[in-house]
């Protein structure tokens, strides 16, 4: 699975490249920042995939979660799950404060926004966001055979350093607020990304504010 999931981020990144050779090849013009949102946009559908499996055995994994997924039965398991999140985040979605989408090989692709989760330049998640963690991780229990890569994002602003770091601390503090409700450590990664994967121009606070975000990509855990 995990060679799959490599040939996979490849192709993407390949992709990428392609597009954004395209474009200083026609005269486009496109500015690095503009670069960075293409490729975060598409290497990030699988960066779940890649985290996710990192220094963990397969067989512990699936021992842990009481067996893995197979067949058809993977893409009705996450579809189902998808839905469960969908409804219960539903006045989240509709204020425009959190997204679920389906991401590539079956996973889902939750991302928490800045102006929800965290104060600019903080690490600690918002006490008002408590009641949403609850919701993702009710649903989440539920549906224990799948495996939660928490990735931190930040804007431009600041050292490349700094940025990392604070990154890095936000993911975290989203894996503990998971560990407080019960979710197994074996199924939660955490990793910074710094300013290197902006979604939106950082040249604007409105760009800024989407680029400083939290994704969480819920995978399943298949059995073979």
């Amino acid at each position: 699975m995990q060679a799959k999931h490599m040939k996979q981020g490849i192709s993407l990144a390949l992709i990428a490249t392609i597009f954004v050779t395209g474009c200083a090849a026609d005269g486009s013009g496109m500015t690095k920042t503009g670069q960075g949102a293409v490729i975060g946009a598409l290497g990030g559908a699988v960066l779940g995939a890649a985290i996710n499996h990192k220094n963990r055995g397969k067989g512990a994994l699936i021992g842990a979660v009481g067996g893995g997924l197979a067949g058809t039965a993977v893409g009705a398991y996450m579809d189902k799950q998808r839905q469960e999140l969908q409804k219960v985040l539903a006045p989240e979605v509709q204020a425009g404060n959190i997204s679920v989408q389906a991401a590539a090989n079956n996973a889902i692709k939750i991302t928490m926004t800045s102006a929800t989760a965290f104060d600019t330049n903080s690490s600690n998640v918002k006490p008002g966001f408590n009641a949403t963690m609850d919701k993702i991780a009710k649903v989440v229990n539920v549906y224990g055979k799948t495996t939660i890569a928490i990735v931190g994002h930040t804007d431009s602003q600041g050292s490349d350093e700094y940025n990392q770091t604070l990154s890095q601390k936000r993911a975290e503090a989203v894996a503990e607020q998971f560990r407080a409700r019960r979710v197994i450590d074996e199924r939660l990664d955490a990793r910074g990304l710094g300013e290197s994967s902006p979604i939106a121009s950082n040249d604007t606070e409105a760009g800024r504010v989407q680029n400083r975000r939290v994704e969480l990509y819920v995978e399943p855990v298949v059995a073979k």
